[in-house]
């Protein structure tokens, strides 16, 4: 644990007391994210409950020059909430009610520290749904979500974090706080600041409270995996399934992937090993719609693009099916991975895929290449595992050439560098790769402007 000035020191436990905390277990929780790049050091871990608490913390870091770091779920994988260099860390934890539910608006008001899964139940609870779903509901929390944007598995239907905010407050680096959009669909007033803000990770202020609309409930999801021979032929099934079916998930992963999740108790789904394979949902508000499906999968065998499928009987078996793509990560985590977020339009993916193929395997034949992703999206996630002989310090200065090698062919691509996770530190040496250089001025004085003496996640997505 960093040592915060005094006098800072001294306001914040006047003004939280026992929730200001300096032990060294808390920095070691609050003040890193899962990339476990950098060691923690923040110089103090303030938990607010209330709005007028998050104001007086911003106000007395103004005076006192201290920077802050937002902190919640700290689910994060590009160092967006990490505290490195003796900053208040500030943790939503405790700001995590539900504060209001309008069911003719199908809109719920929420805290940031309310965490996704509390969330989606609550939705349940009301017969609605809450679509923005990955494999860290459980522990992100809705302010880390909408201050990186979270995607997840179901995109190609129900969009991004930021189709779901429909009001915003927030307290800006300079204290002020701001009511964003009031939770209206329709508002032609100019500036949307509310948009500003999500994707921002923190950096022009903190979200304090948010208000955000729910779906009707999914009629009968159904699951579909297959097996595909080559990549172009996992296109060649999307399009098919575009074509006849509304997909709420469509996800692919390779060979590789399968192969790590089978070793943890998951059963194979089919007998035939293929070298990609796809997952498939779509729901069945008629009966005629499995008989869609299953038409279509036939369509796809007779063209040689599938060689092998199954769809789920059952809720439970649905479930069973999707353990194959949402425990790639875990079952991967033993080997160090070095993991890249990064997405590109969706008729680019397989020829961007097989150039970072090429060049990684040319470059280093010994590294073992996983690749899954939201595909149906656009957005794939690029996985290279530690030879078991290489040292982590020489494994990670090794990718770290391969960042650059495939920035540079998300460049050629107009892709981004970062589909979901944000840029944090780990990828903002290379925002140029997917900003030009008048973007990156502009977010610059967009950031002079709502935090003025630059105390708001500092060294993070932007250098200002």
């Amino acid at each position: 644990m960093s040592e915060l000035a005094p006098q800072a020191l001294s306001e914040f436990q006047q003004l939280l007391d026992k929730r200001c905390l300096t032990d060294a277990d808390s920095a070691e929780q609050y003040g890193r994210d899962w990339t476990k790049f950098w060691t923690p050091a923040p110089g103090a871990i303030l938990m607010p409950e209330t709005i007028e608490e998050v104001q007086a913390i911003v106000r007395i870091a103004n005076e006192q020059g201290v920077a802050l770091v937002p902190s919640g779920g700290r689910t994060g994988l590009s160092g967006g909430a990490v505290a490195p260099n003796g900053e208040a860390v500030v943790a939503f934890d405790r700001m995590n009610r539900i504060l209001d539910f309008n069911a003719y608006n199908r809109a719920v008001r929420i805290e940031p520290g309310v965490v996704t899964q509390q969330l989606q139940e609550y939705a349940d609870e009301q017969g609605l749904f809450y679509p923005v779903d990955f494999a860290s509901t459980g522990s992100s929390q809705m302010g880390g979500n909408i201050n990186t944007n979270a995607g997840g598995i179901q995109v190609i239907r129900y969009g991004m974090t930021r189709d779901w905010v429909t009001g915003l407050k927030v307290v800006t680096g300079n204290g002020e706080l701001l009511d964003l959009n009031h939770g209206l669909i329709k508002n032609a007033t100019g500036y949307d600041f509310r948009h500003l803000f999500i994707g921002s990770e923190g950096t022009l202020g903190f979200v304090v409270e948010a208000t955000i609309k729910l779906a009707r409930q999914p009629k009968d999801p159904a699951v579909l995996v297959l097996g595909c021979p080559g990549f172009d032929e996992v296109m060649q099934v999307l399009h098919a399934f575009q074509q006849e079916i509304d997909l709420s998930a469509f996800e692919f992963f390779s060979d590789k992937a399968m192969h790590h999740v089978l070793e943890h108790d998951v059963p194979r789904p089919f007998d035939t090993e293929t070298p990609f394979y796809c997952l498939l949902e779509f729901e069945q508000p008629a009966e005629n719609v499995a008989e869609q499906a299953m038409a279509v999968f036939e369509q796809c065998v007779e063209q040689g693009w599938v060689e092998d499928g199954v769809m789920s009987q059952s809720v439970g078996q649905a479930e069973q099916l999707w353990q194959l793509r949402e425990r790639i990560s875990e079952s991967i985590s033993p080997y160090t991975p070095y993991k890249n977020d990064i997405s590109v339009n969706v008729a680019d993916v397989p020829a961007f895929v097989a150039e970072i193929d090429a060049v990684v395997q040319k470059e280093y034949p010994d590294f073992e290449i996983v690749w899954f992703g939201h595909i149906g999206d656009g957005n794939v996630h690029l996985n290279i595992l530690k030879p078991e002989a290489l040292s982590r310090e020489d494994f990670f200065e090794k990718c770290s050439h391969v960042s650059k090698w495939v920035f540079e062919i998300v460049q050629k691509y107009n892709g981004s560098i970062s589909a979901e996770h944000g840029v944090g530190m780990l990828k903002k040496p290379y925002l140029d790769y997917s900003r030009d250089a008048a973007e990156i001025e502009y977010m610059k004085s967009v950031k002079r402007v709502f935090d003025r003496n630059g105390i708001m996640n500092p060294g993070k997505l932007i250098d200002a």
